[in-house]
């Protein structure tokens, strides 16, 4: 994606319309999520992907399988130390 560069203006009611070659460009529609970071006089804002719940554990549900209960030990122990490896 090509970096743009574009002008908007707050309303009244502190609604800004994003120019409609970035909506195009990112792809959002009405109702879309979006994730507003602020740092010093800086505001970004990301396209959130909203997802459902079984999306979201799916792969704690897929990784459950391929443990057994008598790895669990010395997997924490392993990932203590790559934490401490950081």
């Amino acid at each position: 994606m090509k970096e743009k560069i574009e002008l908007g203006t707050v309303s009244a009611r502190g609604q800004i319309c994003i120019p409609n070659n970035i909506r195009e460009e990112m792809g959002l529609k009405e109702g879309n999520k979006i994730l507003f970071f602020l740092s010093g006089d800086s505001l970004i804002m990301k396209k959130v992907q909203m997802k459902t719940f079984e999306e979201l554990t799916r792969p704690l549900k897929e990784a459950k399988k391929k443990i057994e209960e008598k790895d669990v030990t010395e997997l924490i122990h392993k990932m203590r130390k790559n934490e401490g490896n950081n």
